[in-house]
């Protein structure tokens, strides 16, 4: 097998795919028609301005045939200045160009020839002077007769141009209407998958009584499906907060009598351990099973984080530095932010620790950006391998391989991940360039309205921050 990525593919929606194709059908047949129109009108304009031609060298002959010296003569001057049709002697010396050679200029110059005879000439220009020619014999006198080519000349490519253009237009209009009317149903159908994907099956019903039989179909199975979706969430969740609940009594039950019944302090104290690590545990398949409804506020950052921390602060294990501005609001819940920032350093604790050394190194900075507040934490420890980053929000993952030896449920960064985007957010784990995990969240930036109401107090908070707010440093 090769070894080679695999060429990017050039991405075209629905809409624009059904519009290139309609409007390719719809061109092709307008050349068609254009070109079989042009086929069909041929023929007959070919015959009708023979005929035409004809018809006035058969009169003009005919007239000058039977008037007399002194009528022909004004017959002629009536026709040049009322008609445009002139008369003049045919010399031998006189030079002349046929008439193109064109498939009109053949035609007509084959039916003419016919109709007026084989002496007949057909030109477009004599003597210099251009025009439609017609060479004929009065009496055995050779005459030319002038015609304005104009009256004569087909359809020019201008008309054909304006036309084609016209319907292009037109056509081209249809097929975008077209195009959009079928893909409608298909951009409610994605947008209502990526909702599904997202967790919200609520919002998320298609119209069951639409009327085009396949697309009903295909919104009855979906709805159906959404709900057996939510239905299993919901089980899900009620399963694994049930179980993670119904363990805490008998767990409490065991650490009594353990501290009440084992003689052995260091066994006691072992047995306790193991037990306070199951109990935390457990703590993390009831943070996992939380519903997914929260209700976001403006809210001070520097205050969560000043609570995470100021929790931690006695912690030997743990160097703590924070550059958080006093100012900063941020669209979030505060106490499921707390929760993300408190697993963010307790991952850190764990599996952060700087290299040759028993303490973990944790940095805590926020930066706003237009509308966005950057929330980045990040540790100086070994890292994870490139490989194992798109798993670490995956839930029960741990990539302990590569980073100090530590105990969990593998819990915390799909909790983080889950608690993230409940709230609007998304967050990139990554390596720092100088060694240790980076975990960058993006949150909305609160607006100047939300940041007064928390400045003044008028905002009602379901959760209050820790009054200790000086960034944390332990040396």
């Amino acid at each position: 097998m090769s070894d080679e990525a695999p060429r990017a593919r050039i991405g075209l929606n629905l809409f624009w795919r059904t519009f290139f194709l309609l409007a390719i059908l719809l061109v092709g047949s307008i050349l068609a028609w254009l070109q079989t129109l042009r086929a069909l009108e041929f023929e007959p304009r070919a015959l009708h301005t023979a005929q035409q031609i004809a018809s006035l060298v058969n009169l003009s002959r005919a007239a000058l045939i039977h008037a007399d010296a002194i009528a022909r003569v004004s017959l002629i001057k009536t026709m040049a200045d009322q008609e445009g049709v002139r008369i003049v002697p045919r010399e031998p010396g006189d030079t002349f160009e046929p008439l193109e050679n064109s498939a009109l200029g053949k035609r007509m110059t084959e039916e003419l020839t016919e109709r007026l005879g084989r002496g007949t000439v057909i030109a477009k220009e004599v003597n210099g002077e251009p025009g439609l020619w017609v060479g004929f014999a009065i009496n055995g006198d050779s005459n030319w007769l002038l015609l304005d080519r104009a009256r004569f000349s087909p359809a020019g490519g201008k008309t054909w141009l304006i036309w084609l253009v016209t319907a292009a237009a037109l056509s081209l209009a249809g097929a975008a209407a077209i195009a959009r009317l079928i893909n409608r149903p298909l951009k409610k159908l994605s947008s209502a998958a990526n909702r599904v994907r997202e967790g919200d099956f609520a919002t998320s019903p298609l119209d069951e009584q639409v009327v085009t039989s396949e697309i009903r179909e295909v919104n009855i199975g979906f709805n159906r499906m959404a709900r057996r979706l939510a239905q299993l969430e919901q089980d899900r969740v009620v399963m694994l907060a049930g179980i993670s609940h119904d363990l805490r009594t008998p767990l409490a039950r065991l650490r009594l009598e353990t501290e009440m019944s084992v003689a052995d302090p260091d066994a006691r104290d072992h047995m306790v351990a193991d037990m306070s690590q199951l109990d935390a545990i457990i703590d993390k398949f009831l943070d996992y099973a939380r519903p997914d409804h929260v209700d976001l506020k403006p809210i001070s950052l520097a205050d969560v984080v000043a609570s995470c921390t100021y929790a931690v602060e006695d912690h030997d294990e743990l160097q703590i530095r924070v550059d958080v501005a006093d100012d900063l609001k941020v669209m979030a819940d505060g106490t499921e932010l707390a929760r993300v920032v408190s697993n963010l350093i307790e991952n850190a604790r764990r599996y952060g620790k700087s290299p040759g050394t028993d303490v973990a190194e944790v940095e805590i900075d926020a930066q706003a950006r237009d509308d966005k507040v950057v929330l980045l934490v990040r540790d100086h420890g070994h890292g994870v391998p490139p490989d194992m980053l798109v798993n670490l929000t995956k839930p029960f993952f741990r990539g302990d391989t590569a980073r100090t030896s530590a105990t969990g449920a593998g819990l915390g960064l799909s909790i983080v991940d889950k608690t993230v985007r409940r709230m609007g957010g998304k967050i990139v784990l990554s390596n720092a360039p100088t060694g240790g995990l980076s975990a960058r969240i993006q949150l909305a930036r609160a607006s100047a309205d939300g940041a007064a109401a928390v400045a003044t107090g008028t905002e009602k908070r379901s959760w209050r921050p820790s009054v200790i707010r000086k960034p944390l440093s332990k040396q």
